[in-house]
């Protein structure tokens, strides 16, 4: 019986490249991860990709995303590793319960560790990002729990992972001083995936314009702090730095879902003790 050729193994170094060109949505952050260069990411990609025949990563506007081909290569290349530690424990090389791997979004991440110590977190790894970063951790399977706002864009995947869900009340936000030149657009700061203030200010028929673009809360709140624009927060996130802007050419915002989600087989005494104090915390009408 004949093996099969040395040079069609893919190395479980090349799959932790791609894992990681997933869950951070570029090739230089998947690189600082692991302590490589672009060039070599971009050679391990490469070599995979002339292995399996196609391409594994497409370019967006916010960084990569995986092809179809690639969901596939993602979806077993979990299982490799997976098996790859399993193996590993039969050898008596387990450390002792893997980690929680716990993503939220930037919105709630300053709420929820105000509340938290060094004891609470123990065993949980946490991931901050964007709403639609977190769905895809979820979605792709290196995020057991999050709590992130809903988007349309994250689909049935999702949905069928809520454990909670409420209300988050949406409002235009800007610094104590702006004011609106008369005539001028209004200058938004967004965030990757949002049409919420667009959508609102087309409706009305109003003019804008996007200065600033952000993933990130807090980058977004300095940025507002300046004065260059308005943006939609949830009101229970406003600081003290910032004031709700009221002014009659903003039109109303529709509320979105802040959902706390968790995969299935996630059945652990420290996931429900993490799942109950995020209830509790920012799921319990107060």
């Amino acid at each position: 019986m004949h093996g099969r050729p040395e040079h069609l193994i893919v190395p479980l170094e090349i799959v932790r490249t791609v894992l990681a060109i997933s869950e951070t949505g570029s090739l230089s952050r998947a690189g600082k991860r692991l302590g490589l260069s672009q060039t070599a990411v971009s050679a391990q990609l490469k070599r995979i990709q002339n292995l399996l025949g196609g391409e594994i990563f497409r370019k967006t506007p916010n960084g990569t995303a995986p092809t179809p081909l690639g969901k596939m290569v993602l979806n077993q290349g979990r299982r490799m590793l997976e098996a790859n530690d399993q193996m590993l424990r039969l050898g008596g090389t387990d450390k002792g319960p893997q980690p929680i791997r716990f993503g939220i979004s930037t919105l709630f991440v300053e709420e929820f560790l105000e509340h938290e110590t060094a004891e609470t977190l123990a065993g949980i790894v946490m991931y901050t990002e964007d709403s639609l970063g977190i769905a895809k951790g979820l979605i792709d399977g290196y995020i057991d729990i999050a709590c992130m706002l809903d988007s349309s864009e994250a689909g049935a995947e999702v949905s069928n992972l809520v454990v909670r869900e409420r209300e988050e009340p949406f409002v235009w936000v800007r610094s104590k001083d702006f004011v609106l030149s008369p005539g001028a657009p209004i200058p938004l700061l967004t965030w990757p995936g949002d049409d919420m203030m667009v959508r609102a200010l087309t409706k009305k028929g109003s003019t804008y314009t996007i200065v600033f673009n952000s993933p990130d809360y807090h980058a977004t709140v300095r940025a507002l702090e300046t004065g260059i624009g308005l943006a939609a927060l949830p009101k229970r996130t406003i600081p003290p730095s910032l004031v709700e802007a009221k002014e009659y050419y903003l039109p109303a915002l529709r509320p979105v879902k802040t959902l706390l989600c968790a995969r299935r087989d996630l059945e652990t005494p420290q996931a429900n003790k993490l799942l109950r104090r995020l209830s509790e915390l920012l799921f319990t009408p107060g």
